[in-house]
C-alpha cells in the first residue's frame, strides 16, 4: 500500500516557491517540481553527478536507506529510454524516456509507463522550523521512488563542526535550484539550528 501525502499547514515562516506536505516516517518536506520529460532528466542528473565526490544516493525508502558514494565521475549513456551511470565496476540504469524493449522481446506499453520516470523533484526536510536535509528525488509512474541523491550538509559535510554549520555546503542546492526551476537562494535554508536524524 502507497503512503498518502497530505498538504501541512505551516506555522513557521516558509517561503512558499515549493509544495509543503507531511510524509509518513519522513516528516515535514518541501519539494520543488521539477520536468520529468527525457532532456531534462539528462541534464539534470549529468549536473548532479558532475558533483559526484560531493553527493551520496541511492534509493531511500521504508525501512531502508543506501547513502552510496561514487568512486569516480560516472560515464553515461543512453539506451531504449534508459540513462546508465556506468561507475566502473558497477553501474545504475534509470529509464528516462520511451522504453519499448528487443523486438523478440518487446515491453507492454502499460509496463513502460510504470518504469519510466513520472516525478522528479528538488526537496528540503524541515524540522524544527529549519531544513536539516535537502536533495532530488526521482519517482517512477506508480510513485516509487527510483532515486534519492543527498546533497551536501551544511551540518554534517564540508567543514561543518559541532554546532558550526558550513553554509558552502548549500551551494549545490542553489545552484540546482537557480539553473533547473530559476529561483534564487533564500534564508529559509539558513534558519535550522542542526540535523535531526529521521
Amino acid at each position: 500500500m502507497r503512503p498518502t501525502y497530505t498538504k501541512l499547514r505551516f506555522e513557521h515562516p516558509m517561503p512558499r516557491r515549493g509544495n509543503v506536505h507531511e510524509e509518513p516516517g519522513v516528516g515535514t518536506v518541501e519539494s520543488f517540481p521539477l520536468k520529468a520529460e527525457e532532456s531534462e532528466l539528462i541534464s539534470l542528473i549529468e549536473e548532479i553527478f558532475s558533483y559526484w565526490e560531493e553527493i551520496s544516493f541511492g534509493p531511500i525508502i521504508q525501512g531502508a536507506a543506501y547513502e552510496i558514494r561514487a568512486p569516480k565521475r560516472p560515464i553515461t549513456s543512453i539506451l531504449d529510454g534508459y540513462l546508465t551511470l556506468d561507475f566502473g565496476k558497477w553501474h545504475i540504469h534509470l529509464c528516462v524516456g520511451e522504453t519499448k524493449g528487443e523486438p523478440e522481446f518487446p515491453t507492454d506499453p502499460a509496463v513502460a509507463e510504470i518504469r519510466r520516470c513520472d516525478k522528479v523533484e528538488l526537496y528540503r526536510l524541515v524540522r524544527d522550523g529549519g531544513p536539516v536535509s535537502w536533495g532530488c528525488r526521482m519517482f517512477n509512474g506508480l510513485g516509487e521512488q527510483m532515486l534519492t541523491v543527498l546533497l551536501p550538509n551544511p551540518f554534517l559535510d564540508g567543514s561543518s563542526t559541532k554546532g558550526k554549520p558550513d553554509w558552502r555546503c548549500l551551494d549545490l542546492w542553489n545552484h540546482l535550484r537557480l539553473k533547473f526551476l530559476g529561483i534564487q537562494p533564500d534564508d529559509f535554508d539558513q534558519k535550522s539550528v542542526g540535523f535531526i536524524h529521521g
